[in-house]
């Protein structure tokens, strides 16, 4: 919006948009991401279970967050209050234990309070109905609504 000045978005990448720059179907829409948050038009909210899942990746997948000005990069912890909110996910039946770490990724970013997560995960997170039920869950738990998408939406919304 002309005029009106915005702060940037704060949004946390789930560790698929990480691997998806090196991903061919999902490189295009995967960088421009990664620099909206160098140009400072977004705020990435950086959790250490990304630095966990991303143990066994390629060298240049565990680089690329180092490769961000750290001025753009909130980092967070996994804490008890996300712990609590995952197995909050976990009773609902929303996922099944198999798909902890999607669940701790969601709730992380619920805890605090980002924007919206950003996921390739088409399964587990990025599904229509599981927004429905994490949001649920989220309303039920004290917590506002959380935006979920995948980085398509994300890059879509910067070229207009």
């Amino acid at each position: 919006m002309e005029g009106i000045l915005m702060k940037p978005l704060r949004l946390y990448l789930d560790t698929s948009v990480f691997g998806g720059c090196f991903d061919k179907p999902f490189m295009k829409d995967s960088l421009k991401i990664f620099e909206a948050i160098r140009q400072g038009r977004f705020i990435l909210v950086y959790s250490e279970l990304v630095d966990t899942e991303l143990l066994p990746a390629p060298t240049k997948v565990k680089a690329l967050p180092g490769t961000l000005p750290p001025e753009h990069v909130e980092e967070v912890q996994f804490s008890r209050e996300a712990e609590e909110l995952r197995d909050a996910y976990l009773s609902a039946g929303i996922l099944t234990p198999d798909s902890l770490m999607d669940a701790s990724h969601v709730a992380t970013a619920t805890v605090y309070r980002a924007d919206a997560i950003v996921s390739w995960n088409f399964a587990h997170i990025v599904k229509l109905e599981k927004m429905r039920l994490y949001n649920q869950v989220n309303l039920q738990n004290g917590y506002g609504f959380l935006q979920i998408v995948s980085p398509r939406e994300v890059s879509d919304d910067e070229e207009k």
